[in-house]
């Protein structure tokens, strides 16, 4: 595999820690941290596969991970998909627009994660607009801070494929969801989305944003998600992600929706100015 192909990690030893034995401690202390879920997961290889969908936050692990662990492990206890389709967003730090990685791996220091380069070249076939190859990922956070949680779950077991949007309106989502939708058709597949809440907002109307944010999720309403996040201009910076996700996994089977966890920077250090973060899984009916 050649470097090109290869994307390196950019927030290692910033938003996690940066070597493999210290990554593995923070994960498993995020697992049984009071925030999180308890207790370290282990993947149920006979697991009904009912989650279709996850949101997942994006901060720093000390901010966020308890929450992300929640859905980890429901993930875990649900049995291993064959391929993970990650949905991040452009933060602005990249002159590059949307972007589909369609071969290689992603680098952290748990190892490398490979693309699955069936599904991967599905997506971006039915995404001409979306640019390939791991150079448009270069500066961006939301997709690799979820892939330390997968890999310590699945290890080599794991493939997946980062797709990042730029534009995050409703018609973008549906487009992105369509794309999605097909290329997983047959395929044992989890879409994940990554989020963080309401940005720099005093603690109560934070959650006061969020909860209506989380009920039009919970309804799985990609369309009132949008609007509502838009009307009221809201901050949370993967509405467009979350939205793809909703609609990808309605068209997969998907038919209800659960909030496993919410929290705000502020529950672990007290500010007057927090951000939220949301663990939600999307079922299907067991089979």
């Amino acid at each position: 595999m050649s470097s090109e192909e290869i994307r390196k990690p950019v927030v290692a030893g910033q938003f996690y820690e940066g070597s493999a034995g210290q990554l593995e401690r923070q994960i498993n202390g995020c697992y049984v941290s009071p925030l999180g879920p308890g207790h370290e997961p282990r993947v149920n290889r006979t697991g009904p596969r009912e989650i279709l969908g996850l949101i997942s936050p994006h901060a720093g692990y000390v901010f966020s991970g308890a929450t992300a662990a929640h859905g980890y492990a429901a993930l875990a206890t649900d049995g291993r998909p064959d391929v993970l389709v990650l949905i991040g967003l452009n933060h602005g730090r990249l002159r590059a627009g949307p972007a589909v990685q369609t071969s290689g791996a992603w680098r952290t220091p748990l190892g490398d994660a490979a693309i699955a380069e069936e599904v991967a070249e599905k997506i971006a076939t039915a995404l001409p607009e979306f640019s390939r190859g791991a150079h448009s990922f270069a500066g961006e956070h939301s997709i690799e801070v979820q892939l330390p949680f997968l890999q310590d779950l699945f290890e080599e077991d794991l493939r997946f494929v980062p797709v990042m949007m730029g534009a995050q309106d409703l018609f973008t989502a549906q487009k992105v969801a369509a794309a999605i939708a097909g290329a997983l058709e047959g395929v044992d597949g989890v879409v994940v989305a990554s989020t963080d809440m309401t940005h720099y907002e005093a603690p109560d109307k934070a959650r006061i944003q969020d909860r209506m944010l989380i009920e039009h999720i919970e309804a799985m309403d990609a369309e009132g998600l949008v609007r509502t996040q838009q009307q009221r201009n809201i901050s949370m910076c993967g509405v467009g992600p979350v939205a793809a996700m909703l609609i990808a996994t309605q068209a997969m089977g998907a038919v209800q929706a659960e909030t496993l966890s919410y929290s705000t920077s502020g529950d672990v250090m007290p500010s007057d100015r927090v951000v939220g973060y949301l663990s939600a899984k999307i079922s299907r009916e067991a089979i």
